[in-house]
C-alpha cells in the first residue's frame, strides 16, 4: 500500500488568497490588518519560524511587526510588551513565540494578550472558549490538523481518533476540535501504556510530540489516516515529522508529509486569524469573517 499525500500547499494558498482580498478591502477602509510577532528566544528552528510568517503577513498585503526582545529578557518585559500591544489599535493579532527564556512561561504570560487579539490560541481565556464551544481563535496548528483533513475530504463523525500530545498548542485544544466534528478522542501522552496498541487501533492517527520518527509502522493500522505535525530540525538543515514517513506510507491510508503538510496551513490560518481580529475591531461589515475566531 502505498499512502495517499494529504498535501497542506494547496489549502494553505487559498486561506493565503482569501486573507489577502480581505486585508485589502479592510487598508481601502484605512484600516489595514496588523499583527505583532514578540520575540524573546535565539533558537534558530523558531527565527526561522517567524520569518516565514513575516513574509507571508507581506504577501497578504498584512503589516507585521517582529518585536525582539532578546533571548535574556526578563518576564516583565515580556509582559509588559504584550499588554502595552494589547492596548495598541493599530495593532489586531499578536503572538508570543515559543521558547521563552528560563524562568519565562507561556501559561503565566499569555493570559496579558488581549483575548480579541489572541490569534494564536494562547491565552487561557481562548483555551477556555474553545473547550467550551465559544467563539475563540484556536492555536493555529490545532486548528490545521482539522482544517487539512476537511480539505482532503476526510469525514470524521464516528471516527476514533489517537491524539498523540497533550500540549495546550496543539493536542488539547485539537482533541476539541476534533470532539467538534463528531470524531472519538483518545489522548495519549509519555505515561501511555503499549502506545502501538492504542494508536493502532484508530482510523485516524495525529502525531504532536516533537520527537522525530516517533510513530513507526507498528502505530498504525492498515489504511489509517496519519496526520504528522512534527517538526524536528535536521543535522543538514532539513525538517523531519514524528512520524517514520518511509514505513508508514507502506501501511497507512494516507498520511501529511512533512514539510508542506500542517506547517502551511498553520501558517495560512494566522493570517486569516489576524484579518478576523481585524474586522471584528473596526466593525467593517463588509470584510465578513471566515473560520472559527
Amino acid at each position: 500500500m502505498s499512502a495517499r499525500v494529504l498535501s497542506g500547499k494547496e489549502l494553505a494558498a487559498s486561506i493565503r488568497a482569501e486573507a489577502a482580498e480581505r486585508a485589502a478591502a479592510l487598508a481601502a477602509d484605512g484600516r489595514p490588518p496588523k499583527l505583532a510577532v514578540v520575540v524573546a528566544t535565539a533558537d534558530e528552528s523558531s527565527a526561522w519560524y517567524v520569518r516565514s510568517i513575516a513574509r507571508a503577513a507581506e504577501k497578504a498585503g498584512i503589516a507585521c511587526d517582529i518585536v525582539d526582545l532578546g533571548a535574556e529578557a526578563a518576564p516583565g518585559l515580556i509582559r509588559d510588551t504584550l499588554t502595552a500591544l494589547s492596548a495598541d489599535d493599530e495593532v489586531h493579532g499578536i503572538i508570543l513565540q515559543t521558547p521563552l527564556p528560563q524562568g519565562a512561561k507561556l501559561e503565566d504570560l499569555a493570559g496579558a494578550i488581549a483575548f480579541e487579539k489572541d490569534v494564536d490560541g494562547a491565552n487561557p481565556l481562548s483555551l477556555g472558549r474553545l473547550a467550551a464551544g465559544l467563539p475563540a481563535f484556536a492555536p493555529a496548528t490545532a486548528e490545521a490538523v482539522v482544517a487539512i483533513l476537511d480539505h482532503h475530504e476526510v469525514d470524521l463523525t464516528g471516527l476514533h481518533v489517537a491524539m498523540v500530545g497533550r500540549s495546550t498548542v496543539v493536542g488539547k485544544p485539537a482533541a476539541h476540535l476534533l470532539l467538534d466534528r463528531n470524531a472519538t478522542v483518545t489522548v495519549c501522552h509519555s505515561r501511555t501504556r503499549e502506545l502501538p496498541a492504542v494508536t493502532s487501533a484508530a482510523d485516524v492517527v495525529v502525531a504532536a510530540v516533537g520527537r522525530a520518527g516517533l510513530i513507526t509502522a507498528e502505530h498504525v493500522r492498515a489504511g489509517a489516516v496519519v496526520v504528522d505535525v512534527g517538526t524536528n530540525p535536521t543535522e543538514d538543515g532539513g525538517l523531519v515529522g514524528d512520524v517514520d514517513a518511509v514505513a508508514v506510507a507502506d501501511k497507512a491510508g494516507a498520511l501529511t508529509p512533512v514539510p508542506g503538510g500542517v506547517g502551511p496551513v498553520t501558517t495560512a490560518l494566522l493570517l486569516r486569524h489576524t484579518v478576523n481580529a481585524a474586522v471584528n475591531a473596526t466593525g467593517n461589515a463588509s470584510v465578513q469573517a471566515a473560520g472559527r475566531g
